[in-house]
């Protein structure tokens, strides 16, 4: 088990199969993983760790992913903490204050990360990338771009704007960051815009469901446009493999052990 471990890490580690990846993940103070694999909330499934927790976190970066994906929410107290759903052990986040928050833990004793607490963990490391998503509520537009401002000046006072692309099912959200951080990467989640509406807005790529790919030319579309295809959140073997024939960049997962494994096997033919 252990010698599987380490040859996946270092597959992972020297892997370039995608070498027309473009620039921007790939520029800044790191040294990104040069492979396609975000690992969804982090690499959480196979040790049963808590979703979005440090320890997930912390796990993604071990194995080598190119990204660790995560999601963010505001308090009623305006505090930026990371939890895939507005709840947080039966504590509605947006309603709750951090300090109510804290009444809480994950099962491996962790509290709800803060931001920053997130982002001063991911930047020990120069390798994989932080792949922050914006989580909209159902309050407001305008409590939604205010947690986008401090979530962004949150990244630039911790000098992790080299580690950190958004991501948001809210276009508003990312036009908004597009705004405030000309250049910062950002990609849409929602699947219902057009690769030649995304270029014109400035974004750095698509970000759907696999499902929306299979229909229509994306592939061949977005390496025109000169934009990013990454898919969510894709778990099964020949879906993985199809999205890897088709040269994706990226593919966000729950099993970033399968891929990593699949990437070093298809490099070894």
């Amino acid at each position: 088990m252990k010698a599987t471990i380490i040859a996946v890490t270092l597959a992972a580690l020297s892997m370039q199969i995608n070498p027309g990846t473009p620039a921007g993940r790939s520029s800044g103070k790191g040294s990104w993983n040069k492979n396609p694999v975000i690992a969804h909330r982090g690499a959480w499934k196979q040790k049963n760790l808590p979703q979005n927790s440090i320890a997930s976190l912390q796990e993604a970066v071990r194995l080598g992913c190119h990204g660790a994906e995560f999601d963010v929410h505001m308090t009623s107290d305006s505090v930026l903490v990371v939890n895939h759903d507005d709840v947080f052990y039966g504590l509605s986040i947006p309603r709750s204050t951090y300090k109510d928050l804290l009444t809480k833990k994950h099962p491996n004793g962790e509290n709800i990360p803060t931001l920053e607490e997130y982002l001063k963990a991911g930047k020990k490391q120069k390798k994989t990338k932080l792949i922050l998503e914006l989580k909209p509520s159902n309050i407001s537009t305008e409590r939604d771009l205010r947690m986008t401002d401090k979530a962004v000046a949150m990244v630039g006072k911790l000098k992790a704007t080299a580690w950190v692309d958004y991501i948001s099912f809210s276009y508003d959200i990312l036009k908004h960051i597009r705004q405030i951080q000309p250049k910062a990467n950002v990609a849409y989640l929602k699947g219902d815009v057009s690769l030649e509406q995304l270029k014109a807005d400035g974004f750095y790529g698509a970000d759907y469901h696999m499902n929306v790919y299979k229909k229509g030319e994306w592939f061949a579309k977005a390496k025109e446009l000169g934009l990013t295809i990454n898919s969510w959140t894709v778990n099964e073997e020949a879906d993985m493999n199809w999205l890897l024939d088709n040269k994706v960049e990226f593919i966000t997962t729950d099993q970033p052990e399968r891929l990593l494994n699949i990437l070093a096997s298809r490099d070894r033919k």
